[in-house]
């Protein structure tokens, strides 16, 4: 964590978040500063739609056979909006470093990279849409236990076990996921 920023981090929703949207949500954090906050959920698939089937809907050809990945719901914002979170052996001319060998590019040419044989990132995820905060809105949100935060790793961003990603990252803080409680309290 660079200057007390949480690019690279995971945002782990609290039960009893106010915003249903967020509930039992996984974020990571792809781009923060003392302006802003962006993230993009990692658990919640859009439903029956495929990368490969949002390609095809673009009209970018694929050279190779894609797995079935789904379409993620990367937030709120700009649902019409798509994000590519890539491994960053993939680094486009818009390419952002988000930490720990990851990447963010919102453009075209990610999206044919990802259908080809030559050039593609490792791994990836498509996402529509993101969240956002405003200036010190994450900290303050943070500060009022609406999310925990640990380190990401590739397992919890990129693979399709949606359902047991949140569980997954709650464990990787050494909690029991059946221990957390929507109460907060104050030393």
């Amino acid at each position: 964590m660079e200057s007390g920023f949480l690019s690279g981090q995971l945002l782990i929703a609290m039960p009893g978040i106010s915003d249903p949207r967020f509930e039992r949500t996984l974020i990571l954090v792809c781009a923060h500063d003392a302006h802003h906050a962006m993230g993009l959920a990692l658990n919640h698939p859009v439903e029956g739609l495929t990368v490969p089937d949002l390609l095809e809907r673009l009209e970018i050809k694929s050279t190779i056979r894609l797995p079935p990945d789904l379409v993620l719901v990367g937030g709120p914002v700009e649902r019409e909006r798509g994000f590519v979170l890539h491994t960053d052996d993939y680094q486009g001319e818009f390419s952002l470093p988000v930490g720990g060998g990851v990447a963010l590019t919102a453009t075209r040419e990610v999206l044919e990279a990802m259908g080809s044989s030559d050039g593609r990132p490792r791994r990836s995820l498509l996402a529509l849409g993101y969240a956002g905060w405003g200036a010190g809105q994450l900290e303050h949100e943070i500060r009022e236990n609406v999310w925990l935060t640990c380190e990401a790793d590739e397992a919890l961003i990129f693979d399709a076990d949606y359902d047991t990603k949140w569980a997954r990252a709650v464990a990787k803080l050494g909690i029991d996921p059946t221990f957390l409680t929507a109460e907060a309290g104050r030393a």
